[in-house]
């Protein structure tokens, strides 16, 4: 599992496993060719309470998720990376294929 890396000072942070790292770097590929796009993760425009994933660039104080080979793949702005601390960003899978996602819970 990778953890996020902090602008400045070290905090506890959102946990990305293995499986959504592998899924993000897929969507990623599938969607752009740009280097400087990849995905965050942002508090939802029509549903309280939930959590869409944009494609967007990196901004000023974001917190940045690389794979082992230094590709940026995932976002977490300023607004939600306190609240998502102690948490992980897992992708499931299901038997039928029809509840396929990325899910975020409490450590």
């Amino acid at each position: 599992m990778l953890k996020t890396s902090p602008p400045e000072v070290e905090r506890p942070m959102l946990t990305v496993t293995n499986k959504a790292m592998e899924k993000l770097e897929e969507t990623l590929d599938e969607l752009t060719t740009d280097p400087e796009v990849m995905i965050r993760i942002i508090s939802s425009t029509t549903e309280p309470h939930q959590l869409d994933l944009v494609l967007d660039q990196e901004r000023e104080g974001d917190r940045v998720v690389e794979n082992e080979k230094g590709r940026k793949l995932f976002l977490v702005g300023t607004e939600l990376a306190e609240d998502l601390e102690e948490m992980t960003f897992d992708y499931q899978e299901s038997e039928e294929g029809d509840g396929d996602g990325f899910t975020i819970q409490e450590n």
